[in-house]
């Protein structure tokens, strides 16, 4: 995005919309200081020389400058509202500049290096050791630019509501076991384990494409952003009185607390530094709040801070478990949804 010259900064939208609000409000103001100025003077006129005071003040008048007020502030509230989304979409257009900025370099940059890579397979003899230390940063590199494409792909499926897959109803507690042993190879290095404090299946209708995709954006998000030499997460299944909540716990770099709420935003990437220079798209996140949203579940985050670890929590209404069937959940997966 260009930045202004500082030389026409009377051209900021800002600017023009403090001046704007200045002069209605200035107009506003000196109206009615007129009108009462003037009936002020009507008024001794009137006591002087003994004038009907129906013929001076119309029964109309109060009521026509009332109307005026109500309409210049109206006016103000439409320049203010639309202010506002200009704001929005100023704010939307930045991030989503870099994002696009951003993701240039995700797949740039393990394009470039599996060029140089492949070059030196074919310009020098290799050891076998070599050979192999070079063939595992080449599949780091796949396995990130597939991670990134992915992403923009689950960005398009979602938004344009073609999930293509079934709803099912199964036990939360099992899909995240076998979803954990299906990944076993994707997950290694990261300790994972699963506890239950309710005897209850836990059974809920979603839909299996989206829930497998919200538990891969968590868990990898928990093995990326983490520093430890025994990296950890726990996932814990807590029941509650009006709510069953599903808790994974990991012990990363953490959240800072000012970024907790922003953490979910789409195409936000939180200030977080870490090993290895490891960026992400800033869709990860978001696309679990997205899933959350459209089962009528809510994802949060509470950390300690920085070095404290992190933990995402997915609240589930316990009506839900009750009341909600197969049909209304179709309606929430097919209802338009505005992407923020």
């Amino acid at each position: 995005m260009q930045i202004l010259n500082p030389s026409r900064w009377y051209l900021h939208p800002v600017f023009i919309f403090a001046c704007s609000i200045f002069a209605l409000a200035t107009f506003l103001v000196i109206t009615v200081n007129w009108y009462m100025e003037i009936t002020s003077a009507l008024e001794v006129i009137i006591l002087k020389f003994h004038i009907d005071p129906t013929s001076i003040f119309p029964s109309k008048t109060g009521m026509t400058l009332l109307i005026l007020s109500a309409l210049i502030a109206v006016v103000l509230m439409g320049i203010l509202l639309a202010f506002i989304y200009y704001q929005k979409t100023l704010n939307l257009f930045r991030l989503q500049h870099n994002f696009i900025y951003n993701f240039t370099h995700e797949l740039k940059t393990p394009v470039t290096s599996l060029r140089i890579y492949l070059e030196t397979f074919i310009r020098y003899p290799l050891e076998p050791a070599d050979i192999k230390k070079y063939s595992e940063n080449m599949l780091e590199d796949i396995n990130r630019l597939t991670e990134n494409i992915n992403s923009i792909l689950n960005l398009a499926r979602i938004e344009s509501q073609n999930f293509g897959s079934e709803v099912t109803r199964q036990s939360l507690v099992f899909l995240i076991k076998d979803f954990c042993e299906k990944n076993a190879s994707l997950f290694r290095g990261m300790d994972i384990e699963i506890e239950s404090q309710s005897q209850n299946e836990m059974v809920y209708p979603v839909n299996l494409f989206l829930f497998e995709m919200l538990l891969m954006n968590i868990i990898s998000n928990a093995i990326k952003y983490n520093e430890s030499d025994a990296p950890k997460l726990i996932i814990r299944f807590k029941s509650h009185i009006q709510k069953v909540t599903i808790e994974f716990i990991d012990n990363g770099i953490g959240v800072d607390k000012k970024e907790a709420k922003k953490i979910f935003r789409k195409f936000y990437q939180a200030d977080r530094e870490q090993k290895n220079d490891v960026s992400g798209s800033g869709l990860g996140l978001y696309l679990v709040s997205s899933i959350a949203l459209i089962h009528g579940w809510r994802a949060s985050v509470q950390s300690g801070g920085k070095g404290k670890g992190a933990t995402f929590t997915i609240t589930i209404p316990r009506a839900s478990f009750a009341n909600v069937r197969e049909k209304n959940i179709w309606k929430r997966l097919k209802k338009s949804v505005s992407w923020s």
